[in-house]
């Protein structure tokens, strides 16, 4: 069945798109913003907006001469403005035009920046709340003009009228809801005085609450922001920023940075967090554009070094998203953040130099953020390299510190390598520092740029095994019987036996290895069992001789002293696969199946010796 061809419409007709308002303001309030209390935002947004162009109408006026008053007495929520206002052209062009902004009108296109909007879909987020918007507006730009009175609607619809001059005695715009009796949540008086408080406690307007009781409106912004401010004196100025930083975040700044970067209308602080943080976690900060709070979770204004701090800033030239939840990405927000990390270098620079009990606080909780910053800032490397604590085998303590007893330091490449040598290396007089924690290896083997004199090198085993002390032939060859059967026991393990001296004597043995070593040896024994294969003529040809490990028995110590005259034979075995076992374990690496099987069948084979040597 073949079905008649639809008729064509003629060339080049231009159709209008049809929009499902209920279904725009569904994917608003899901996938746009991030809560319905946002309409509160948006509608305060707006009122600023249109006191920012009134003030380019009337420049003379004083700046307190316009402000924004809310209502909310649980019937309604009303936010008025004594702002630009719209004629009855402006409302047919601008709020029955979705996507349209006033901001984008000709004049002001050019000069939007002093503008927070300027996207033209704020006002839909009031449907978020209510079924119904009411504006009423008169022009402050065409003074004769008439009050003018849009009713939008949630199913798209919308009615305009024109009311006499007496309906509205003075330029500015009056947005009323009627909440829906689901949104009570974001609606209550005590909720928008909240949110009022929230988004616009560092708006330049005067902004005022009234709840319907009668009282006079309370201040919703009654202090410019704590940066803005004129202090009698230094002092009591870091105190008053250090003051508002504890009462924004809930807790004692270390130290207080204030932000001020003029090019960009940027000022704020920056908090340094009290405590150390996990490496990597970023927090949030608050980011307010023009006055307006933008976000609360604002990760990207500091580079993600910048850990340790925790920033409240007020930018006039940042660009929002459409949301106006987080900051576009662009070449403005990226100089900004590089010039706040400049501030954050700065800061350091001074601790060092002025004051090191602030340093030495600073360092014990945030070394780590300091060191991922000095791997690639030469200048922080060169001030502070010197004073960052490290793990050795002197303890923890500085580089300083540990080159003045050890101008040569060796450096180990994971903390297991690092735990499996320290206490031997240290009775040996080598100075080994571990670098298996994040950044240690690399900033320690640029010591010597900081420190000529030191030189620094990784450690291998042979560095290790150099440093013990032979035994002497006759001790040797009286051992070789158990040794070779210690050989023989552990070579499943690809692991040689040797008899050395070395202190601690409490010490019985110790697995040299590494893991590379391990690695090595795995891909070897991969390749031998897939001989024939292609993956075994792949491996085959990479294969080279794989790094034994070493199981060094210490003859100071009474145990091996036993165990090293033991005749019989299957005890000798055993008796080597338990102190391959013990070192195994107190080098705290990961266990192989094979290893942990050993370690319980040699404990268990010596117990049922035991019982039968006492039976």
């Amino acid at each position: 069945m073949t079905l008649p061809d639809a008729p064509l419409s003629p060339a080049g007709t231009d159709r209008t798109f049809q929009v499902d308002l209920r279904g725009l303001v569904d994917l608003l309030s899901h996938h746009l913003y991030s809560s319905p209390r946002v309409y509160l935002r948006e509608l305060l947004q707006n009122a600023v907006d249109a006191l920012t162009a009134r003030h380019r109408l009337e420049p003379t006026a004083p700046a307190d001469a316009f402000g924004i008053r809310l209502y909310a007495d649980g019937s309604v929520v009303r936010v008025e403005d004594d702002g630009v206002g719209l004629t009855e052209a402006d409302v047919h062009t601008f709020l029955a035009t979705i996507g349209r902004s006033s901001k984008r009108a000709e004049k002001i296109a050019e000069q939007r920046g002093d503008f927070i909007g300027q996207f033209g879909i704020g006002l839909l987020s009031c449907f978020l709340v209510a079924d119904e918007i009411h504006v009423l507006s008169r022009s402050a730009a065409t003074p004769d003009a008439p009050a003018v009175e849009w009713r939008g609607r949630g199913d798209g619809s919308y009615t305009v009228r024109t009311l006499p001059a007496s309906a509205r005695s003075r330029p500015g715009t009056t947005v009323t809801l009627t909440p829906r009796a689901d949104a009570g949540e974001w609606t209550r008086p005590a909720q928008v005085h909240t949110l009022a408080r929230h988004f616009g406690s560092l708006l330049r307007h005067p902004v005022t609450f009234d709840d319907g009781t009668g009282g006079p409106g309370a201040p919703v912004n009654p202090q410019p922001a704590p940066w803005a401010r004129t202090y009698p004196t230094p002092g009591a100025r870091s105190r008053a920023l250090a003051a508002y930083g504890a009462d924004v975040f809930e807790f004692t700044p270390l130290d207080t940075i204030e932000l001020d970067l003029p090019a960009v209308g940027l000022k704020g602080i920056a908090c340094v967090l009290p405590e150390a943080v996990p490496a990597g976690r970023r927090h949030g900060h608050r980011v307010h554009v023009k006055g307006m709070l933008l976000s609360e979770q604002a990760e990207e204004i500091l580079p993600e070094w910048a850990f340790f701090v925790r920033c409240v800033v007020d930018a006039e030239s940042l660009r929002p998203t459409a949301s106006r939840e987080s900051l576009y990405e662009d070449d403005t927000l990226a100089a900004v953040r590089d010039a706040l990390a400049d501030r954050l270098r700065a800061w350091i620079a001074r601790a060092a130099a002025s004051d090191p009990d602030l340093l030495a606080r600073f360092l014990q909780a945030h070394h780590l953020a300091v060191k991922s910053l000095a791997v690639h800032d030469d200048e922080i490397l060169r001030m502070l390299l010197p004073w960052l604590p490290f793990e050795t085998t002197d303890g923890h303590c500085t580089l300083d510190e540990f080159a003045r007893t050890h101008r040569t330091v060796l450096v180990t490449s994971s903390v297991e390598e690092f735990r499996q040598v320290a206490a031997i290396a240290s009775a040996a007089g080598l100075g080994v520092v571990n670098g298996g924690y994040t950044y240690d290896r690399a900033l320690v083997h640029r010591l010597p740029e900081i420190r000529p004199a030191v030189s620094v090198a990784d450690l291998d085993p042979a560095t290790l095994t150099a440093h013990l002390d032979p035994v002497d032939r006759e001790t040797e060859l009286a051992a070789a019987a158990y040794l070779a059967r210690a050989r023989d026991a552990l070579a499943v393990f690809d692991c040689d036996v040797a008899l050395r001296t070395f202190q601690p004597a409490s010490a019985p043995a110790l697995l040299v290895d590494s893991r590379e070593a391990r690695h090595e040896r795995t891909r070897s024994q991969l390749a031998r069992e897939q001989e024939g294969g292609l993956w075994g003529d792949i491996l085959g040809a990479l294969r080279q001789e794989a790094p034994r490990a070493q199981l060094i028995l210490n003859q100071l110590n009474p145990l091996v002293r036993t165990a090293v005259a033991i005749d019989e034979p299957e005890l000798a075995r055993t008796s080597a696969e338990a102190l391959y076992g013990q070192a195994a374990l107190l080098s705290r690496r990961p266990l192989r199946p094979a290893e942990s099987s050993l370690i319980n069948r040699s404990f268990l084979d010596l117990l049922a010796h035991a019982l039968r040597k006492d039976s």
